[in-house]
């Protein structure tokens, strides 16, 4: 059969279509982590996770059926939404599982939380099977729970000395840490090549770190350069290298750490976790 040029050239505007539709449950620019039970969205600050219910005894009572399999399908999720959070990174040495040997308390609220996850998206097939998509938040409460005791309200944030005949002020900081395999945190640190902190619990404001997290992370270096989070005048940096078990721990050049400690107004955009993290 002979093929028509037109065919083809709509046959191939087709598959675009789809495939670009299928890449598009995500923003390109969004960092999340696939993980067995549902994703961490960093970028974001939320979990996800899919439950199943399945609906049984469709002749006896459909309402109350299709209501036990949603209820079915809910604990599913809830159950991996757990499994996932257990897993989050707090800095570069403790995850939010590590809970369950050293407090208790903490755990149970967590667990609490996770219970209380959002339903953002229902399924319903033929099968009579029901899925639905649950969502945490990994700020607010969760955050206030799980962030290192450090991180003080404002007025504790401790002062930084300013170097001389460095007028460089900056509404935010970027970070480039592509092609070091950084892994994001709930509470990361940046440290100069000396080990100094740069930026980490000690500088932020807990109000901020709770409600937005201490950092945003993102995959695309020109749209961070443009957030709103840091401002208009952001400082862009490259980090060099990663440090900690959990590869979260970012050293800049004592340069770049110089010009960020070189005005104490740059302490303002620090409190308030206007910082981006890129990663790959």
């Amino acid at each position: 059969m002979k093929k028509h040029p037109a065919f083809t050239l709509a046959l191939i505007f087709l598959l675009l279509i789809s495939s670009v539709g299928y890449g598009m449950e995500y923003p390109s620019q969004e960092v999340v982590e696939q993980r067995i039970e549902g994703i961490i969205n960093w970028s974001r600050g939320v979990i996800q996770a899919k439950g199943i219910g399945v609906l049984h005894n469709k002749r006896s009572d459909h309402v109350k059926a299709r209501s036990t399999a949603l209820k079915n399908a809910r604990l599913d999720a809830c159950r991996k939404i757990l499994e996932v959070v257990k897993g989050i990174r707090i800095d570069g040495t403790t995850v939010v599982g590590d809970y369950e040997c050293k407090n208790d308390i903490i755990m149970s609220k967590i667990e609490s939380m996770v219970k209380d996850a959002e339903v953002v998206k229902k399924e319903y097939f033929s099968d009579g099977t029901i899925k639905v998509t649950m969502e945490m938040n990994l700020r607010d409460g969760f955050a206030q729970l799980v962030l290192p005791g450090e991180i003080q309200p404002l007025e504790s944030i401790r002062t930084m000395a300013p170097v001389k005949n460095s007028p460089s002020i900056f509404t935010g900081l970027v970070v480039d840490t592509r092609g070091l395999g950084t892994m994001p945190v709930m509470a990361p640190k940046i440290l100069d090549e000396n080990a100094r902190e740069v930026y980490g619990s000690a500088f932020v404001s807990r109000e901020y770190a709770v409600q937005q997290g201490m950092c945003g992370y993102s995959k695309g270096l020109a749209k961070s350069q443009n957030n709103l989070r840091v401002g208009d005048n952001p400082l862009t940096v490259k980090g060099l290298r990663t440090e900690g078990v959990q590869h979260s721990d970012v050293i800049i050049s004592n340069v770049d750490a110089s010009r960020l400690r070189s005005a104490s107004e740059n302490l303002s955009f620090m409190k308030k976790c206007r910082v981006i993290i890129v990663v790959e």
